[in-house]
């Protein structure tokens, strides 16, 4: 099976706004790399438009920048899907109250497999609310667990997972928030 792509944004678009948001920051390609713990080829091909990277290496990226995702995807009504090791994320709206920005996502983890995610930049925070299914969620090395009906959240500025347990899908809802940077 032919794996799919982490974002359905045009790839040369997504490299496009990281190439500027990375040049408005004064950042260089290595020194980008080097921070998100990927190699200079890998980011410099993202940047181009000629890998495909893994939602896991965006997250790493724009963590590294200060931005949600949201920054370098196609902004709603068209909702973006973006896919991990074991998550399907539908991001269905991106919006602002002074300085801080939220992204608001419909999550599908299918049981058996489990989604690392790096850290994210400082006070960004998730929330998740679980309508099926059972998720262990959060810190790598404090993960919480919540069924049909719960909500959890954590501080996400550490290496952070999701894993569906039993043999349901887990459907929730996950609102990410993401401070702005100083």
């Amino acid at each position: 099976m032919e794996p799919q792509p982490a974002v359905d944004t045009d790839p040369r678009v997504v490299g496009d706004r990281l190439r500027r948001l990375r040049q408005a920051r004064g950042v260089s390609l290595s020194e980008l790399a080097k921070r998100a713990g990927i190699g200079k080829a890998t980011l410099s091909g993202v940047e181009t438009g000629t890998r495909n990277p893994t939602l896991e290496t965006l997250w790493a990226i724009t963590a590294q920048l200060g931005v949600p995702i949201g920054a370098i995807l196609d902004a709603p009504p068209e909702p973006q899907i973006m896919r991990g090791t074991a998550i399907e994320a539908e991001l269905l709206e991106v919006f602002e109250d002074d300085r801080v920005t939220y992204e608001l996502y419909r999550v599908r983890v299918p049981p058996g497999l489990t989604q690392t995610s790096p850290a994210h930049h400082e006070g960004v925070s998730e929330h998740v609310t679980v309508f099926t299914g059972t998720l262990s969620a959060g810190p790598i090395d404090e993960p919480l667990t919540a069924g049909p009906g719960d909500h959890i959240s954590w501080r996400s500025d550490v290496p952070h997972g999701y894993r569906a347990h039993g043999p349901d899908v887990v459907r929730a809802t996950l609102l990410m928030r993401y401070p702005t940077k100083p």
